[in-house]
């Protein structure tokens, strides 16, 4: 058990540092993603304030 103690942590940071490099097709998709977006918003706009604020945070946070 002590052994899994120490391998475990170890296994998630090395998990971690994998996940800072990002590729062209990572880079891609966010940009058709924000296309997406784009297209969402032209088409049906947001009605009220709280509505643009999610949609500001969904952008935020994707």
């Amino acid at each position: 058990m002590p052994v899994l103690r120490l391998i475990l942590p170890a296994l998630l940071l090395l998990g971690l540092a994998a996940c800072q490099q990002e590729g062209p097709a990572e880079r891609a998709g966010r940009s058709l993603d924000r296309a997406g977006q784009s297209v969402r918003d032209t088409v049906d706009p947001p009605r009220g304030p709280v509505e643009r604020l999610g949609r500001s945070v969904d952008r935020a946070v994707n």
